[in-house]
């Protein structure tokens, strides 16, 4: 599933080429995948003709698109979503399930292989009309979390770290790929419980995950398979990875073999050496 760093990657590509765009026509292929207004593709179309996008902003791995009408579409790209930019002549492929024409001649294509990703038309001032994104935590890239308001997150937290980093009420935007490579960086296990940190090792997570989100971010985010940018390229930040999706292969600082375990169901990756 795209992380922060690849929907933030996505919404930066989208921005010069949809921003100040009018929506002149809505194609649905797959009505499932509109998740708000529920049963109701008539509003969504008619809500949407017609109105100017005026920014597109990232939250958690949100991509909110700003209307001039008092709305604002949210989509969540899920396991296999892109958010494609095309001219309107060029071939579109089967899975292209949502097409939005814009007035210059292009259309953002709602690809989605495994049909997962949603897309929501909320009211402004109603984010809990698009699933979760009014219960998300802080943003780990925002200023306004500093360390010490990080710190102050762990609180009563007795979750182990792999599950708390993938909580999306602990902090908005990581997944589990992210989530392994901090932990590593941190030198701290994925099965150990958020109650058993010191202040030092709380300390190393809050840098190292401002530090491993931004490379990402510089790296276009990471491809294993689906995921591309705006305009259908590949990120290559899985070329940096320390630990994630390398079981038995060796540590690049210590040279034992990574081990793969389950961590409340996820496929997790650490160095039993480097990380206590």
């Amino acid at each position: 599933m795209p992380e922060l760093p690849e929907v933030e990657t996505v919404v930066k590509g989208l921005r010069p080429l949809i921003k100040d765009r009018i929506v002149t026509a809505v194609e649905i292929r797959e009505k499932n995948m509109i998740a708000y207004p529920e049963n109701n593709i008539d509003e969504f179309k008619e809500s949407l003709i017609g109105s100017k996008i005026e920014a597109i902003n990232r939250r958690g791995k949100y991509i909110i698109i700003e209307l001039n009408n008092e709305k604002n579409m949210v989509i969540h790209l899920r396991m296999t979503g892109k958010l494609l930019v095309k001219e309107v002549e060029e071939f579109r492929d089967k899975h292209t399930h949502v097409i939005f024409s814009l007035n210059d001649g292009q259309e953002i294509r709602f690809n989605n292989i495994r049909k997962f990703g949603r897309v929501y038309l909320i009211d402004k001032n109603h984010p809990e009309q698009a699933g979760g994104l009014s219960d998300l935590g802080p943003e780990p890239l925002s200023e306004d979390l500093t360390l010490t308001d990080f710190k102050k997150l762990f609180k009563n937290r007795r979750a182990l770290m792999k599950s708390l980093l993938l909580n999306q009420h602990f902090v908005a935007g990581i997944g589990n790929i992210y989530a392994d490579e901090i932990l590593f960086l941190s030198g701290v296990r994925p099965d150990r419980t958020a109650d058993t940190l010191t202040e030092d090792e709380k300390e190393k997570i809050y840098h190292n995950m401002r530090h491993i989100l931004k490379k990402g971010i510089i790296y276009g985010g990471t491809s294993f398979s689906d995921y591309v940018n705006a305009f259908g390229e590949k990120g290559s930040f899985q070329e940096e990875l320390k630990v994630h999706q390398r079981e038995g292969e060796e540590c690049y600082s210590c040279g034992t073999k990574i081990n793969k375990i389950k961590v409340s169901g996820r496929s997790t990756y650490f160095c039993p050496k480097c990380q206590k």
